[in-house]
């Protein structure tokens, strides 16, 4: 049996990269880990934290159109413990122009702060640890 740690890719559809991009490169201050182009009909990027057991995975499917978000309960919530830290990520959001929004699940409203990515997709930052 292995010790080593899964590695977890979220994967979503979109139709421009370049708001998404915005929103999470610039507001969430994600990193590009990788990037491709026409791959069997697939374009996309790979953003997250270099190092992090986890990254988000954006594709765009060639002849396709995605929909949009479903439900405002399709999150991603990143625990920041670290009450600088936190205030950090949400006043950077808010420098590059994205406001929180109210959180459909009011368990997000008491520590954290929701935003919504252009695509209707929502990123939660959560002041709290994750202790499991």
């Amino acid at each position: 049996m292995s010790n080593s740690i899964p590695v977890l890719r979220v994967v979503r559809p979109t139709n421009d990269f370049a708001p998404l991009e915005r929103f999470y490169m610039q507001g969430a201050d994600f990193r590009r880990l990788a990037a491709f182009e026409g791959r069997d009909g697939f374009s996309g990027m790979v953003l997250g934290y270099p190092r992090a057991p986890w990254h988000l995975a954006l594709v765009r499917e060639e002849g396709q159109i995605a929909p949009r978000a479903g439900s405002p309960e399709q999150l991603l919530v990143l625990y920041l413990p670290d009450p600088d830290e936190w205030r950090v990520a949400v006043d950077r959001m808010t420098a590059h122009g994205y406001e929180p929004v109210p959180a459909q699940n009011p368990y997000w409203e008491v520590a954290g702060k929701t935003f919504e990515d252009p695509d209707g997709y929502r990123l939660v930052f959560q002041n709290r640890a994750w202790d499991l």
